[in-house]
């Protein structure tokens, strides 16, 4: 959002910098050790795959690494100078997996189903 909002060359250096570093550094092994302890959970329990509430927690967790595929294509135009997103669509983009990770919890919580 904020590299969006960005017309400086020295911040827009800064902003790829921080964004290849966040990515390769927090976002990518921080996904795949979420996904191998979900694995490890599904391998100790396998009841889990017959209830309805771990169907829609694991079509939340699908639906949150297509997001961090797209966060990747973002990454890549913006490397490359071409976005052509504007401040407000990345506020909005921003927010998807805060409304998918509340969803997850709650169907953890709650199991409703």
């Amino acid at each position: 959002m904020y590299h969006a909002m960005s017309e400086d060359d020295i911040s827009i250096e800064r902003f790829k910098i921080m964004e290849r570093k966040l990515y390769r550094g927090i976002a990518n092994p921080s996904m795949m050790t979420s996904i191998a302890f979900g694995i490890g959970i599904i391998v100790l329990n396998p009841a889990y795959l017959s209830m309805g509430w771990m169907h829609a927690k694991l079509a939340l967790v699908v639906l949150l690494v297509v997001y961090h595929i797209l966060c990747k294509k973002h990454l890549a135009a913006f490397a490359e100078d071409r976005n052509t997103r504007s401040h407000i669509y990345f506020r909005w983009f921003n927010e998807a997996p805060v409304i998918a990770l509340i969803g997850i919890v709650i169907l953890v919580v709650v199991k409703p189903f």
